[in-house]
């Protein structure tokens, strides 16, 4: 084990010290945490899950250790208490161990409370309880970090933001992981519109770190919104070599070189990308953060014309195994992608079925949020590829503002605006025609720079005769 890890009194120095006696607990803990921060697994502790391992096999009592793995496991959205019964068995196991410590620190009491709360559905309330702890100690990472994560999935941009506004300020640059701070404190910004200042404290997070990979996906997120598609792809293709090795993050960032592609009508380009490094990874790794990306990836080539040919059924494979799951809706809403893209209609019919028993038997705050948003997308997205585009535009028009609650980014929710246009632009209703060019001067204003919006814009006015 690493010396520069830290140990039982190091964590006592560092402002959060943790119930255990073992220091080997300790290391591989921060060994943990550190590659969940920065987004890459560590070579030399044998990657993040076998240090996680490592941590409880050291002291099977620390709770922290339960805390940081179950958490981990719940905000990976590839599996949930109601499918696994070794994730249920590993949250009972921690709030039994919590409850019949007697030294525990009302702080580690708090971590376990919200890792359950964020088990039973409740992710909101989750991000309380971290909350609470940062204006007790702004230093515990994990809370934060936890809190980052679950505020993008809810779509609460805002508390994203401000979260790290309240603690950033209290650390020094001497601490162990500040430099990841900058980075998780752009996106706030970037996700707020906040652009010019998202940008100068993620080049400032690069410079710290150039193989921070949040740094980057928040640099991506910037060009992006602004427009910048030059820039980004020089941006990304000189600095792959940087976050290419940070394998939990590095589908997204390719997927943020390929949107800069399609925009430029480099349809080739992408579906490289795509074949490369967005399929390949979600192929391998199974996890929902890769294979959502691919299924946006191809819906975003399809309709602004690429042929994908038979990646559909391809991707299909990789994410039928999810389709019970129901941890977010805004990876049902993909799943769903998948399953019309394959034209496989038992699939889409079972999906369907699906979310809609959960909903009867579940609740939390995916619940509510597919109740109100979800579904109704999934029924959009149905009736356009059953030939009725009228339809989806009619289901998904009066929802557009509250698409944010389904969570994700700007850039990744920017899916379900092109998905209204492309709808409106195919409708037989004249009305929805000029829908179309309503909603195109609207993304026009703002973002000026857009070869893929003055495409759209040229096949709405040739559309246009009345």
């Amino acid at each position: 084990m690493h010396s520069h890890w830290r140990d039982c009194k190091a964590w006592q120095q560092f402002g959060t010290p943790w119930s255990t006696t073992s220091n080997e607990a300790c290391k591989q803990f921060d060994a943990s945490l550190t590659q969940y921060v920065g987004w890459y697994d560590d070579t030399s502790v044998g990657g993040i899950e076998k240090s996680l391992d490592k941590t409880l096999e050291a002291d099977p009592n620390f709770v922290m250790g339960h805390v940081i793995k179950n958490g981990l496991e719940l905000l990976g959205t590839g599996t949930n208490v109601r499918l696994n019964k070794d994730l249920a068995n590993g949250i009972d196991t921690m709030v039994k161990l919590a409850g019949s410590q007697a030294g525990l620190s009302d702080r580690e009491k708090k971590h376990v409370n919200a890792v359950k709360l964020w088990s039973d559905g409740e992710m909101s309330d989750a991000c309380n309880v971290w909350e609470d702890i940062l204006m007790e100690n702004p230093y515990d990472m994990l809370a934060l970090k936890f809190a980052h994560d679950t505020y993008f999935y809810l779509g609460y941009s805002t508390p994203m933001r401000d979260s790290l506004g309240r603690v950033f300020p209290q650390w020094k640059d001497s601490m162990p992981l500040y430099g990841y701070l900058y980075g998780m404190y752009s996106f706030g910004l970037e996700e707020t519109n906040l652009y010019a200042e998202a940008e100068k404290i993620a080049g400032k997070g690069l410079e710290i770190n150039p193989r921070d990979a949040w740094s980057t996906h928040s640099m991506a997120h910037v060009l992006e919104m602004m427009g910048r598609q030059d820039e980004g792809i020089k941006f990304m293709s000189g600095t792959e070599n940087n976050w290419s090795t940070c394998g939990m993050l590095s589908c997204h960032n390719y997927w943020h070189w390929a949107l800069h592609l399609i925009e430029k009508e480099d349809y080739q380009g992408a579906l490289g990308i795509y074949d490369n490094h967005c399929f390949n990874s979600a192929k391998a790794s199974g996890a929902p953060l890769d294979f959502v990306d691919a299924c946006s990836l191809l819906m975003r080539l399809e309709m602004d014309g690429a042929n994908v040919e038979g990646r559909w059924k391809d991707i299909y494979e990789v994410i039928k195994s999810h389709e019970d799951d129901h941890v977010l809706t805004f990876n049902d809403n993909h799943i769903l992608l998948a399953c019309l893209g394959a034209e496989n209609k038992a699939a889409v019919e079972h999906l369907m079925t699906s979310i809609k028993d959960w909903l009867k038997q579940c609740k939390g705050d995916q619940v509510n949020i597919t109740n109100e948003v979800g579904l109704p997308i999934c029924e959009a997205f149905v009736a356009y590829k059953e030939d009725d585009p009228a339809r989806a535009v009619d289901i998904l028009y009066p929802l557009r503002y509250k698409i944010i609650k389904i969570g994700g980014s700007h850039a990744q929710r920017d899916l379900y605006n092109l998905f209204l246009i492309h709808a409106a632009l195919r409708s037989n209703n004249p009305k929805h025609h000029k829908l179309a060019r309503f909603l195109l001067q609207e993304r026009k204003s703002v973002k000026s720079c857009s070869p893929m919006t003055d495409r759209l814009i040229q096949r709405a006015m040739a559309q246009h005769v009345d």
